[in-house]
């Protein structure tokens, strides 16, 4: 179960993209520990959590039996190494789209459409909407209804 803080600060609309991000990257606990038991020897589990320079290292002295022991301890270590990953990725995730959804403080209301009566503007960061659009394209906020 995923820790709520992560999207605390998010909308419905920034949540339902965070969860679609979050199930694509996320990692399994079980796929890492059957990884690290099964072919630990190749370093597979340290590929698999993104650890590219570790996975080269076990690939390389498989051939010694040290990559084989050490994939037995890790497999038993391997659910709190996903939950990390897992927990830094969400944070990654969750920042990722409050930095593209924030509107900087330079930039100016879009002109891209022309102001019409099918035409509003966002009471949150100014840009023009469309009087039916539920969200802003700009920045995500819910709109109210029209003024």
């Amino acid at each position: 179960m995923l820790n709520p803080m992560y999207t605390a600060n998010l909308n419905d609309q920034q949540r339902a993209w965070f969860d679609a991000e979050y199930q694509q990257a996320s990692k399994s606990e079980v796929a890492g520990v059957l990884l690290a038991f099964f072919f630990g020897v190749f370093g597979i589990h340290k590929f698999y959590l993104g650890q590219t320079g570790w996975g080269i290292v076990y690939a390389l002295f498989f051939w010694t039996g040290i990559p084989a022991i050490a994939g037995f301890i890790e497999c038993f270590l391997m659910p709190g190494r996903v939950r990390a990953y897992n927990a830094a990725l969400a944070q990654l995730i969750a920042a990722g789209i409050l930095a593209s959804s924030q509107p900087t403080a330079s930039a100016a209301p879009s002109t891209a459409y022309p102001a019409t009566a099918a035409a509003r503007t966002c009471p949150a960061c100014g840009g023009t909407m469309d009087a039916a659009a539920a969200f802003c394209t700009h920045c995500g906020v819910e709109a109210v209804a029209a003024s």
